[in-house]
């Protein structure tokens, strides 16, 4: 058993921690113990699958019904497994807390950001604007800049990162004893890594609160835990101190997790092909509406139209065939704005064209026969992927006008399958049944089966472990030169953007800040934003 930090007592412990499938016994996780002491911080690492999610909600009661766990798991003495949903539920969000992975599917859809932060603080009996100021003072701690402005706002109006610091405020309302924090920079831009995690630290040093940490980012771990646990295949492999498990790691698997080379990008192709430009953006603009004032009158709002927020200012971009452009930027940036619009997923202005067809004034039914040529995989593919559809319908559903078989279907669909790297056996499953990282392979999948000329990729890395990272870029480089795909790859980890792109296009609050090779513009950045933001993955 690993004892954290002998001189503190122990909130969190587990022992002989097991969880299996109870139709076919499947063990996904195997004997885990541990001891989580007052103001330390705990990380579990490992690869998408390794069992480190479905262990943080074992801990809170969370497991999906079809799943049997054994073992013990014991808060401040007291046995969890054996409590009532009733029991449990006066410990779980008030004596530990959890900041969920995706924060798209864990945040009501239907509420407001402030009426889902507030839920929990009208029940300490806090005055409604006691718990506005609470809520406001949380959000400014996690890095919304003017919180103000988005306390009526849905989460579908905040970007993937700002919805990712909401949930980790609303983690931190109860004051809890432990927080568990199961990947919570995922979304983040990576000059908010350090600020958060410094944010939470502080937190846990003025509270004296424990800290389960969950996260493929390894310098993260490194900086932040006092502890590692290294889990592969549900079974820990190595666990001990920070200091010892990264100075001297006994298992191979550990040290190709610290292993940080991901390779390099691949040169555009030297033919004819190279001055063929796949996409052209002209003044590329995106405008959204906000809301009026509510001071002013319905005839001041009849007489006047609603103020606009430029979300992407006119940009001019020109990206050849077999080429990758990486898409970096702060969150919020207008990263994901700019792909949607490429897309034609929202409405913008200016004028693109896709291998010479002008798209945006296309109607949706002239657009249809293109949209084949070009394919978006999405940031968060829980949300992304049908809940109620198999793997093989979601992965075919594209091609069911150009492959009415099924049977011809399903082989198409078990082969791009295998070029994701997934087997025959996930065919038949469901969303639902796989690890975050296997989700966004199938997502992948279901863009690739379309045979696309441009893939949109708009953080597809970002749920996924450093060695999933390294052996899906692999991937991405080989059907880059095996197909000649061009490549819009949107990310906040610059090292990953290296990897695959040949240029690079800096965003920072929808303006363009520089566009370079890749090369150059982490050797000669020209912008001081630029330079920070290489700071910051390099540290």
């Amino acid at each position: 058993m690993l004892s954290i930090q002998n001189n503190h007592k122990t909130v969190l412990s587990t022992k002989n921690l097991s969880i299996r499938t109870e139709t076919d016994s499947n063990l996904l996780l195997n004997n885990l113990s541990f001891e989580l002491k007052e103001g330390c911080t705990l990380a579990l690492v490992g690869e998408s699958g390794s069992g480190k999610s479905i262990t943080a909600l074992a801990l809170l009661g969370l497991l999906p019904s079809g799943l049997k766990v054994s073992g013990e798991v014991c808060f401040e003495g007291q046995s969890l497994l054996p409590l009532s949903d009733n029991e449990i539920c006066k410990i779980r969000g008030h004596k530990i807390a959890i900041v969920f992975q995706e924060s798209m599917s864990a945040l009501n859809p239907l509420h407001t950001i402030e009426k889902q932060l507030s839920q929990v603080l009208r029940l300490s009996g806090l005055r409604k604007k006691e718990i506005q100021q609470r809520i406001l003072t949380l959000l400014d701690q996690v890095g919304m800049t003017a919180p103000e402005q988005y306390l009526d706002r849905y989460p579908h109006e905040l970007s993937g990162g700002q919805r990712q610091r909401v949930m980790i405020a609303m983690a931190l309302v109860g004051d809890p004893d432990v927080l568990i924090a199961d990947e919570p920079t995922t979304a983040l831009d990576v000059i908010l890594h350090r600020p958060l995690l410094d944010l939470m630290k502080h937190l846990q040093q003025t509270c004296n609160m424990a800290l389960l940490l969950i996260s493929h980012d390894l310098n993260l771990i490194r900086q932040y835990s006092d502890d590692v646990i290294v889990l592969k295949s549900g079974r820990v492999l190595e666990q001990g101190s920070t200091h010892a498990i990264f100075d001297q790691p006994q298992h191979e698997y550990t040290k190709l997790l610290i292993d940080d080379d991901l390779g390099s990008a691949c040169s555009v192709f030297l033919d004819d092909n190279k001055t063929i430009p796949v996409l052209e953006l002209k003044k590329l603009n995106v405008n959204y509406p906000m809301k009026h004032d509510p001071s002013t009158t319905f005839w001041e709002r009849l007489r006047h139209k609603p103020p606009f927020f430029e979300a992407l200012k006119p940009l001019d971009l020109i990206l050849s065939q077999g080429e990758s452009l990486g898409i970096v930027g702060e969150s919020g940036s207008g990263k994901t704005s700019f792909a949607l619009a490429v897309a034609r997923l929202i409405a913008s202005s200016g004028e693109i064209l896709l291998d010479g067809h002008s798209i945006n004034a296309l109607s949706e039914s002239a657009l249809r026969p293109l949209r084949p040529h070009f394919q978006i995989v999405f940031q968060d593919p829980f949300a992304s992927l049908n809940p109620r559809l198999t793997i093989e319908n979601i992965v075919g559903e594209g091609v069911e006008a150009s492959i009415p078989s099924k049977v011809k279907r399903r082989q198409v669909v078990a082969d791009v399958l295998r070029k994701v790297e997934l087997n025959d056996t996930f065919i038949d499953r469901y969303p639902h049944e796989l690890s975050g990282g296997q989700r966004q392979r199938v997502a992948l999948a279901r863009a690739l089966i379309m045979q696309p000329k441009l893939l949109i990729l708009d953080e597809p890395t970002s749920a996924l472990d450093r060695t999933t990272q390294r052996a899906l870029v692999t991937l991405l480089r080989k059907l880059q030169i095996e197909n000649q795909l061009s490549y819009l790859f949107i990310s906040h980890d610059l090292s990953l953007v290296r990897a695959l792109c040949q240029r690079i296009l800096v965003l920072r609050q929808g303006q363009m800040v520089e566009c370079q090779e890749t090369e150059l513009l982490f050797s000669q950045p020209k912008a001081i934003y630029t330079q920070k933001l290489i700071a910051a993955t390099m540290h």
